[in-house]
């Protein structure tokens, strides 16, 4: 049911066939999402994995294997897979922890960074335009709706990233 004034649909109520759209939408607006660092990515043999471990330590220089594994929700082999990549690649390095010896942390070299932000980049481009398309009022809004669509511990990792401001 629309709101006469606004010509919005009553967020009470939600239909069957309002919830199908929001699902569809969500599906079609990750494949633009993800369609620019694809391309960037195709050339390289690298996938979506790559991408997230990249964007990740980036995000979080220093974070450890296990901590990577929590966020990105993958088993130690897969994640291991995507490493190995890209450490024989150039694009990550590990260094020994300071406290514990069997800990490693991991950080982009100077040939992962540039990748980070080429991909990066493009999101944020695309991102930027969305957001400016639709105002403040539904960027907040939209917000909300992902952290309430997120698990209670993928809140707490997206808090946690989020309140680091790295």
């Amino acid at each position: 049911m629309a709101d006469p004034t606004t010509g919005s649909e009553s967020l009470l109520f939600l239909t069957d066939e309002q919830l199908r759209k929001g699902i569809e939408a969500m599906f079609f607006a990750y494949r633009g999402f993800t369609s620019d660092p694809d391309r960037i990515l195709e050339g390289m043999d690298y996938g979506r994995a790559h991408h997230r471990a990249v964007h990740f330590i980036h995000r979080s220089p220093g974070t450890t294997v296990g901590n990577l594994l929590t966020i990105l929700g993958v088993t130690k082999q897969s994640l291991n897979r995507v490493l190995r990549t890209l450490f024989d690649d150039g694009l990550v390095e590990a260094r020994v922890g300071k406290q514990d010896k069997r800990e490693r942390h991991l950080y982009l070299t100077d040939k992962g960074a540039t990748l980070e932000r080429a991909l990066s980049d493009a999101q944020r481009a695309r991102m930027r335009a969305a957001y400016r398309a639709a105002g403040p009022q539904a960027v907040h809004g939209f917000r909300t709706v992902l952290e309430a669509m997120m698990d209670p511990e993928q809140r707490r990792q997206y808090q946690g990233l989020k309140e680091s401001g790295t």
